[in-house]
């Protein structure tokens, strides 16, 4: 903010002449025009006191705003006020897509430009089960298995724990979201046969960190171009799994679910039956209750000791999307930028996204999401099985792009889809990928061809 009278910077250090030395020429264009003839002003003319004097005491004169700044200013005030009180407003936008983190990994995919304001929209979330900051360093030992009981950095690798698809229609409506099961065996894109789908990540980074360091490529350029490929093969993959078109993608690791967590906390949830698990650091007894960061990363991580196992651990996920985005709408954090900069610090730091998404536009549809207008629902799987000695779900890829593709109304492009490989029947199932499905949106899907019951948004869902 400009000062209300001129420093001498005649006594100052020339490096911190140099620093302001553009500011003071913005600052004193204006004051320097004169006409031709003109006597020459004195240095500290019009700023309440002579050249060269003392200081006046009483009032200190009020900060002035250059005409380009305070036009900014008015332009802010102006387009915050006419946003949509859900929306993060127009200053708020530009000042997170400054330090966001974005990927390219979409672009391979993609038909032509993204889609455009008031188009549907599918976005992809991926939870990355990585013990890992952005540049592949391991996180502090003590922070990984006290604060995050998260067992050792070595644990988790880089599978996708959590993958779940939102649909958002065109102008706005009900948003269907569809939860991923980690461990349903798929084709993964890009001829790598057939593996859990969470594994998709892991095996391309590691295939094209194998070729990178092979050419000299090292350090965080390696760890980053390895990740781009993990990307790249996780999108293709659930892209051809689910038979529709993804427009954008956020990824978030554990570090960045933790940080979320503690900016939001106390997290709501409620559960059906006390749990005590020691894998996950889960000891939570029955009923409504309010959990900090480290309660809530084990609150999402439990899988043992659940009536359905991994199954459920997916709805606890479910379940703590609705609870938090229940608790912001409430506390009227969407509509309040000073409330919305802890989430933006932690978007900066923890989160990527893709090189073409809004945030702006996806901030518009907040009301949907927090208001109990959105829905989500766990792909359906066929049964269990081991393959290459671990457990895997057996899934019919024809019948979960039929529910998507209705669902949704969309359908992704033949030509859009990745290489897979040969269908497989298990005990008269379809057990791997590829494979075309009916257009969708036009016969009705009943809750009941899901996994479970949906968890509806809006409030804070009881699960097991």
């Amino acid at each position: 903010m400009p000062e209300p009278y001129r420093r001498d910077r005649s006594r100052e250090p020339a490096r911190s002449r140099d620093r302001d030395r553009s500011y003071d020429r913005d600052r004193d264009r204006s004051h320097d025009r004169q006409r031709p003839g003109a006597r020459p002003r004195p240095q500290n003319a019009g700023r309440g006191r002579p050249a060269g004097g003392p200081r006046p005491r009483g009032r200190r004169a009020g900060p002035t705003l250059k005409p380009g700044r305070a036009a900014r200013i008015a332009v802010c005030l102006t387009s915050a006020l006419v946003m949509l009180t859900s929306g993060v407003g127009w200053c708020a936008y530009h000042w997170l897509d400054r330090g966001v983190n974005t990927s390219s990994a979409l672009d391979a995919l993609r038909d032509g430009a993204p889609p455009k304001r008031g188009d549907a929209v599918n976005l992809l979330l991926i939870g990355l089960d990585s013990r890992k900051d952005m540049n592949g360093n391991d996180l502090p030992k003590e922070f990984v298995q006290d604060e995050l009981h998260a067992g050792s950095s070595g644990i988790g690798g880089y599978n996708t724990n959590t993958l779940i698809l939102m649909h958002i229609p065109a102008g706005g409506g009900k948003v269907t979201a569809f939860s991923i099961p980690r461990d349903d065996y798929v084709e993964i894109a890009g001829g790598r046969g057939e593996h859990k789908i969470k594994e998709a990540y892991g095996i391309a980074k590691a295939e094209a960190e194998e070729k990178l360091s092979a050419e000299g490529v090292k350090g965080a350029e390696l760890e980053h171009r390895g990740r781009e490929a993990g990307r790249e093969a996780t999108l293709a993959t659930v892209q051809s799994f689910l038979g529709v078109p993804i427009d954008h993608f956020a990824e978030v690791n554990l570090l960045g679910f933790y940080d979320i967590a503690k900016v939001v906390q106390p997290v709501p949830v409620c559960l059906k039956h006390p749990v005590r698990d020691r894998y996950s650091g889960a000891d939570f007894p029955a009923g409504p209750q309010q959990l900090d960061a480290r309660q809530a990363l084990s609150f999402v991580r439990q899988r043992h000791g659940l009536p359905g196992g991994d199954l459920d651990r997916t709805h606890r996920q479910q379940a703590f999307l609705s609870s938090v985005t229940h608790k912001l709408q409430e506390e009227g954090v969407w509509s309040d930028f000073g409330k919305l900069q802890g989430l933006f610090d932690v978007i900066k730091k923890d989160v990527v996204i893709d090189n073409r998404w809004n945030i702006l536009d996806f901030a518009r549809q907040a009301p949907n999401l927090t208001g109990g207008n959105a829905e989500f629902h766990t792909l359906p799987i066929e049964g269990f099985a081991t393959r290459k000695g671990e457990a895997v779900n057996l899934v019919d890829p024809a019948k979960v792009k039929s529910l998507v593709q209705a669902m949704t109304g969309r359908k992704e492009k033949q030509s859009d889809a990745p290489a897979a490989g040969p269908q497989r029947q298990e005990q008269g199932k379809t057990s791997g990928g590829g494979g075309d499905a009916k257009p969708g949106g036009s016969d009705p899907v009943s809750s009941d061809s899901f996994q479970g019951p949906p968890v509806k948004m809006g409030g804070v869902p009881c699960v097991d």
